[in-house]
């Protein structure tokens, strides 16, 4: 587990700043699968997971719905057979805030919960 998967997200506002150039340098070695991409003139961070069936991906979908709920910050999810693609992004600044990368943390841990079933 990382330590970026141990932090709560923070309450964030539309006047919140988004993470900087040297912030992302921080964060983003500590989620090295995510992709940052640029949808909309918005700066999200996406990853897709692969499982062997769509249970199994309609599980993991579950899972991550319910950590966004207990931390208040919401990702775009899109479910199909075999796999989840999940995407972070802060609606409020309209790009990527730290609560994204905590998130992203956070779903790659439910992830190898799931591998770890298998």
């Amino acid at each position: 587990m990382t330590e970026l998967a141990q932090n709560k997200c923070t309450a964030c506002h539309k006047d919140a700043p988004p993470v900087t150039e040297d912030e992302i340098a921080e964060l983003k070695p500590q989620i090295p699968d995510w992709k940052i991409v640029e949808q909309d003139e918005v700066s999200r961070l996406e990853r897709i997971y692969k499982f062997a069936d769509f249970q199994t991906a309609l599980a993991f979908t579950q899972h991550v719905g319910e950590e966004a709920e207990k931390e208040g910050h919401h990702p775009a999810l899109l479910t199909e057979w075999g796999k989840v693609t999940v995407t972070w992004w802060t609606h409020a600044i309209k790009g990527l805030h730290r609560n994204d990368f905590i998130m992203a943390a956070k779903t790659d841990q439910i992830a190898e919960a799931f591998t770890a079933k298998k």
